[in-house]
């Protein structure tokens, strides 16, 4: 089978490959860019120039995840216990989010109201033991406010959010037990305050609520780094360790206080440069020879090529540091990360955004995205081919199969996303106002 993206034309990935039996992903088969653009450069660098996807290539994007969005539905049809799980992670608001997204590209009304029936039961069931976006009371709150405002129901959204900021004394709170990482603590909450605030009205968050808790996650960082007069400025710990990936270590922390400084006073921007700068500088400096990184901090195994942990979660934090301090070493670094994934990134645990393909897939097009360099969008389109092919290389069934970070639905929202690379975001994590095909 001949498979053509952007006027590439590649080999398709066989699963006769040998592989490992200890390795952790398949062995990557796909074409190398460099040998490509040899071959073909003229033809490609045409088809570039116009930034338009080879059409074949785009109609079987589409029919993957049209044909993935049925089996999604047929299941929602005939299970009674996804409300159980309500979150954004692994729950039923996490499909609608997916949704919701879907319906910035066709049938608006259809998939407002698709998310909305999965949304609704869970509003009165919010138990209020977590607090963060992806698995807390502020993902079904910031989503729900959202869906409301594109269905014109603007009133209902301003209560949403205004339950969402009624969370903020528990957030603030340095003496509880609250976290700071982004799966369950202070930077998954201060994603659903920049999410509402950028999906219903910037006036629906004050941003002096994002300051202070701003503030809160600094300020707790500095007082574990304290610990260690030769770490960096900042550290934070998640159950005795201390991670670096995204969704529980410095990389998704950061990435979260990154995405919130255009909300700051210019005094807040000063004083959190530095320790960003600092403890991101610290980090680096623990990248194995390989150019992964470790799980955690003291941990030695070079195994993790995933959005949690690993490469893909340093390549957000990377790009966005070098849009916001214009410091090369951290697109240096970022690239780097880009080879990790493009070796080692196709994984056997299936194709999911946590800890799959598609989380890997998102990783490069933002390499893309942040340096315009045409290698990393056909890496990312590899991946996207990869994701077509959906349950057919994985070593297991994921424990929420329909979800969005572990399951289908995070698959189509990538499949989606492929067909339009420059806009393409990691959902949930990477904030977008709204998704436009061309």
């Amino acid at each position: 089978m001949v498979f053509a993206a952007c006027g590439f034309v590649a080999k398709e990935w066989s699963a006769t490959t040998k592989t490992m039996d200890d390795r952790r992903e398949f062995e990557n088969t796909y074409e190398d860019y460099g040998s490509l653009i040899d071959k073909e450069r003229n033809d490609i660098v045409n088809i570039y120039l116009e930034n338009k996807l080879n059409v074949e290539f785009c109609a079987s994007l589409k029919k993957s995840a049209e044909s993935l969005l049925v089996i999604l539905d047929r299941h929602l049809q005939h299970t009674h216990d996804q409300d159980s799980d309500y979150s954004v992670y692994t729950g039923s608001c996490g499909i609608a989010l997916l949704y919701y997204h879907i319906s910035h590209l066709q049938d608006a009304k259809k998939f407002l109201k698709l998310a909305e029936g999965l949304l609704e039961p869970t509003l009165p069931r919010l138990k209020g033991k977590r607090l963060s976006m992806l698995t807390g009371d502020a993902g079904p709150l910031a989503v729900s406010a959202a869906v409301h405002w594109h269905l014109g129901n603007k009133e209902k959204s301003a209560a949403l959010c205004l339950r969402l900021v009624e969370l903020l004394p528990r957030v603030l709170d340095l003496k509880s037990d609250l976290p700071d990482e982004v799966l369950y603590g202070r930077a998954g909450y201060l994603l659903a305050l920049l999410f509402v605030k950028i999906h219903t009205s910037e006036v629906a968050v004050d941003n002096r609520c994002l300051q202070k808790v701003v503030t809160a996650i600094i300020t707790s960082g500095k007082t574990m780094a304290a610990a260690d007069s030769h770490g960096p400025p900042l550290m934070y710990e998640w159950h005795g360790k201390k991670y670096l990936g995204a969704a529980h270590g410095i990389a998704g922390i950061l990435y979260v206080l990154l995405q919130s400084m255009d909300y700051l006073s210019e005094e807040k921007q000063k004083e959190i440069e530095p320790l960003i700068c600092g403890t991101l500088d610290h980090i680096l400096g623990l990248c194995f020879p390989s150019g992964n990184f470790p799980s955690s901090i003291g941990n030695n195994s070079d195994r993790l090529v995933h959005w949690c942990h690993g490469s893909p979660a340093f390549i957000p934090v990377l790009c966005a540091a070098y849009k916001k301090f214009n410091h090369a070493k951290y697109l240096h670094a970022a690239k780097t990360c880009g080879e990790v994934i493009w070796k080692r990134g196709l994984l056997k645990k299936g194709y999911g955004l946590c800890h799959g393909v598609a989380g890997n897939g998102y990783a490069l097009l933002q390499l893309y995205q942040t340096t315009q360099d045409f290698k990393y969008l056909y890496q990312g389109l590899q991946f996207a081919h990869w994701c077509t092919t959906y349950n057919k290389y994985q070593s297991r069934t994921p424990d929420r199969p329909y979800s969005l970070f572990e399951g289908i639905a995070g698959t189509i929202h990538f499949l989606i996303d492929a067909r339009c690379p420059d806009q393409a975001k990691f959902p949930a994590f990477t904030l977008r106002v709204v998704l436009v095909l061309g």
